[in-house]
């Protein structure tokens, strides 16, 4: 690497120094020729002033003016809303057949966010690696890229013309770019066409202090983390993911976690359903399962889309019933981070990404001590991480332009966050869900499959069925589905 200009560092320290964050030099003139390069190459990608802003944001939030009516809560007015659960056949039969449409005409695009590591899995791989154990031994990447094939071939067949494409954009971060893209190419893109699935990197941001100075991970780097999952809108500018969008004619975008193995990728019905109602942004809920999960609910907030944690909720407002469905939970639109998105409004990301809030993740770093150069791994939490969440936009949005889907639990998500034999969001649990919807699937179209246990499942790939609420045979063709038994 090649050492900096006298003048360049010059004026990368005096930056640093006007911020009251120079410390980040501390050991510089002790370090090598290439450590020099790469921390100056690294603080170079930062711009200490605004990390006081935000940081300084972050630790003293705005306080709301709600002296006069309070914090105001309300579900969603049916106007902005749908549920799988019990709309009329002939609507869901309308959205499908737009979405697949849209697919056709190559409208429409995937985003995955894939950035986290399946560390409390035991892995260090990227979670969408990972094989939570079904018969066929596919890991999630491999099931969802599976979805994308079938969906193009769906829109073709109702089309007549050609195979579209649903260029896939897959968000990584830093520990999992490299891997994620060495893992594709082993895998021959799992039948797509490499020049339509784009891996791109969300950014990182310095780790801070509890005095709000930037952390040293070492004498020669900044420790710094993944800006979180709201990381995603200035990541498609920088990265080119929009450009790329803009060049393709994309006008709908799906975007999703890696770790809900049962994600209907890019969903034909939540595209038409998202483009009917002409919206910027909708979001796909489930039903809460009950007053007390831990879940944030997306509802109005003092007229405005948002969502809010469930700790922000008292048990009264949690545990009230829908006037018009005795026994149904009033506040029930669990979020799953399963969003809908125009281009138009992604358009829009320059003007409004540097205001949304950042939220203070309390951490304990590995550090450097400025004193003695010693490496520190703290006992407690030692300082923050500084993270963005994907649905800070909501309130962005006047309610005419924001929707929302409920959506089955059993058919559409299934998170993957703990470590097999937790019981609940891991691999057992993952694998169940995947090979219980494989059952409903094959006994709704009539088959007969034998069991050597009452919950034992099958495996439906998904290049021969992409979802269940349609015939199955129109779906799988003259083909015979290809099942895997437990």
């Amino acid at each position: 690497m090649v050492l900096p200009s006298a003048d360049r560092l010059a004026e990368l320290r005096a930056k640093y120094d006007e911020a009251d964050q120079g410390h980040v030099f501390t050991y510089y003139d002790s370090l090598s020729d290439d450590e020099k390069a790469s921390l100056v190459e690294q603080l170079e990608k930062f711009d200490p002033k605004y990390i006081n802003e935000i940081t300084n944001r972050a630790l003293n939030p705005p306080a709301a003016d709600e002296s006069k009516t309070g914090t105001q809560l309300e579900p969603l007015p049916k106007s902005a809303t749908a549920s799988i659960l019990d709309s009329e056949q002939d609507d869901i039969d309308a959205w499908y057949n737009q979405g697949l449409d849209l697919i056709a005409q190559n409208k429409v695009a995937v985003v995955l966010m894939a950035g986290g590591q399946g560390t409390r899995l035991g892995s260090s791989a990227p979670k969408g690696c990972y094989d939570i154990g079904l018969p066929s031994k596919k890991s999630l990447f491999q099931i969802q890229a599976e979805r994308i094939r079938k969906v193009e071939q769906l829109a073709a067949k109702k089309s007549g013309g050609p195979a579209p494409v649903v260029p896939w954009y897959v968000m990584t971060s830093g520990p999992t770019r490299g891997p994620t893209e060495a893992f594709f190419k082993e895998h021959n893109y799992f039948g797509l066409d490499a020049a339509n699935v784009f891996v791109f990197e969300q950014g990182v941001l310095p780790c801070i202090s509890n005095d709000k100075k930037i952390l040293l991970e070492s004498k020669s780097k900044v420790a710094v983390a993944p800006d979180g999952n709201g990381g995603i809108y200035e990541a498609l500018v920088v990265q080119g993911v929009l450009a790329d969008m803009r060049k393709r004619g994309i006008e709908h975008i799906h975007a999703y976690c890696v770790d809900n193995c049962l994600g209907k990728v890019a969903d034909p019905v939540f595209i038409g359903f998202s483009a009917s109602k002409n919206v910027d942004i909708a979001t796909k809920v489930v039903r809460k399962r009950s007053a007390n999960e831990s879940v944030g609910l997306i509802l109005l907030k003092n007229g405005r889309p948002d969502v809010v944690e469930y700790s922000e909720i008292d048990e009264a407002t949690a545990s009230a019933e829908d006037p018009a469905q005795p026994g149904v939970l009033k506040f029930r639109a669990a979020n799953i981070v399963n969003h809908y998105y125009s281009f138009r409004f992604l358009e829009s990301i320059p003007a409004w990404s540097k205001d949304l809030p950042h939220h203070v993740a309390r951490k304990k770093i590995p550090t450097v001590d400025l004193a003695t150069g010693e490496s520190i791994k703290p006992a407690k939490p030692n300082g923050i991480k500084l993270e963005l969440f994907v649905f800070d936009v909501f309130p962005l949005l006047e309610l005419e332009k924001f929707a929302m889907l409920e959506v089955k639990r059993e058919d559409e998500f299934s998170p993957l966050k703990n470590a097999r034999g937790t019981g609940e969001d891991d691999p057992d649990t993952s694998k169940r869900d995947i090979m219980a919807q494989g059952r409903r699937w094959l006994e709704a179209a009539g088959a007969i499959v034998e069991y050597e246990s009452p919950d034992q499942g099958v495996e439906v790939s998904p290049l021969f069925s992409y979802v269940s609420h349609y015939p199955f045979s129109s779906f799988v063709g003259p083909a015979v589905a290809r099942a895997w038994r437990s």
